[in-house]
């Protein structure tokens, strides 16, 4: 009875996924891959958080911003309340 020997299959590495946005181009469309681009950035609120980024906000300046939105949402939802009534 003859040895056997066991080869193995060399493993392919998988391929990188790609992080972030990603946008296929179709027969050399350029502009219409962009426009796809643009809505998904805008989707994604990348720019803004981008912006919020920019610069060091102290702690305080953010609680005092959290506070004055959840004020203007509770007037707003008051005054919502008082029209539906």
């Amino acid at each position: 009875m003859k040895y056997k020997k066991k080869f193995h299959k060399k493993r392919r590495p998988k391929q990188k996924q790609l992080e972030g946005l990603q946008v296929n181009v179709y027969n050399n469309n350029v502009e219409g891959a962009l426009k796809v681009l643009k809505k998904k950035i805008k989707a994604s609120n990348l720019f803004l958080d981008l912006k919020k980024k920019s610069f060091y906000k102290k702690k305080s300046e953010r609680l005092r911003e959290k506070r004055n939105l959840s004020k203007l949402r509770q007037k707003y939802q008051t005054l919502k309340e008082k029209v539906n009534n």
